[in-house]
């Protein structure tokens, strides 16, 4: 049964003059990372995004609900579909948020929303490998129930570092949420208690490692933030060029951390591609480029000739998004 919910938004923005393009770097998968379209009719609440490391230029998504247990390959240099993947041996999906890829080309699925603000006692973590094939499949899932601390929240971002494999949430706070750290390894027996271990100062709707593991980008609807990780001990490093998009849910690096990918809902919508902050040199993009973040201290990098004036913003998001059961 499809669920009613109420978003309210608006956005005023003059002023805004083009920014230059990057160049394609060819060892980043193609065109795909300068962005592209989710052309899948069935994909209308995108809420989650991954990109393959395993299959260049193709990027995980899912819808947010009310689809079913499935998973979407997307190649991002056409925007289509090339395999849709139905997860099996797991209950009936309840919220699914979040996405995320481990060092092993696991994928993990966040089944891990709660629009009634901490109603749910536990919620729960897929995994499944990547599939080798990338073709219309069922594929089978482990379970993982999880539990915080603190007692249930909301959250609507799950990611998985890239070295050590351990699964971390962030919850989904207006005034801030907090990071979460899971246990060493996740148990499918018993439930795996996730602990607060730092303050992520945004309102956050996703996040994403980069591929070395270094860094931690978090998004929200209006911005975002980016961290050092620091071995856990985040240190924020400054703000994130997010662009403006109708709801926007996801982020991620894309598979040679050159770019940050972003994505919305919405029928037919559009994952835009912005130059990761903090490039190293060798990786950087061309001079007419540019970092998609913005030092901390006053210190801004921004790209040059570009002026951007708000004119006006004003934004009501009520997202308490009601499902009738």
């Amino acid at each position: 049964m499809r669920r009613p919910f109420a978003v309210l938004a608006g956005v005023l923005l003059a002023g805004a003059c083009a920014l230059p393009a990057s160049a394609a770097d060819p060892a980043a998968g193609g065109a795909g990372d300068q962005g592209f379209t989710l052309k899948d009719p069935r994909i209308t609440e995108s809420s989650g995004l991954a990109a393959s490391r395993l299959h260049p230029g193709i990027y995980w998504t899912h819808n947010d609900s009310d689809d079913g247990p499935y998973l979407y390959a997307v190649d991002s240099a056409s925007g289509k579909t090339v395999a849709r993947i139905t997860l099996r041996g797991i209950g009936s999906p309840r919220d699914v948020e979040a996405i995320s890829i481990g060092p092993h080309n696991e994928i993990y699925v966040g089944d891990i929303g709660d629009n009634f603000g901490g109603r749910w006692p536990y919620v729960w973590i897929y995994r499944l490998p990547e599939p080798k094939q990338l073709r219309d499949q069922t594929v089978t899932a482990t379970q993982y129930v999880v539990k915080y601390a603190d007692g249930p929240r909301d959250a609507e971002s799950l990611l998985v570092h890239p070295k050590t494999g351990r699964v971390y949430i962030i919850d989904k706070k207006e005034d801030g949420g907090h990071l979460y750290e899971g246990p060493a390894a996740l148990s499918a027996s018993g439930a795996n208690v996730f602990r607060r271990v730092a303050a992520v100062d945004l309102w956050a709707t996703d996040a994403a490692f980069s591929p070395d593991g270094e860094r931690l980008a978090v998004r929200g609807y209006f911005g975002g933030v980016y961290y050092d990780w620091n071995g856990g001990r985040i240190k924020r490093k400054g703000r994130l060029d997010v662009p403006l998009q109708g709801q926007g849910e996801s982020v991620s690096y894309s598979a040679d951390g050159t770019k940050l990918m972003y994505g919305s809902e919405g029928a037919d919508s559009a994952v835009k591609a912005v130059d990761a902050p903090d490039l190293p040199a060798a990786k950087s993009p061309s001079a007419s480029g540019g970092s998609g973040g913005k030092d901390e201290g006053g210190g801004a990098s921004l790209k040059v000739g570009a002026v951007i004036v708000a004119a006006g913003v004003a934004a009501v998001f009520g997202l308490r998004r009601l499902r009738r059961r």
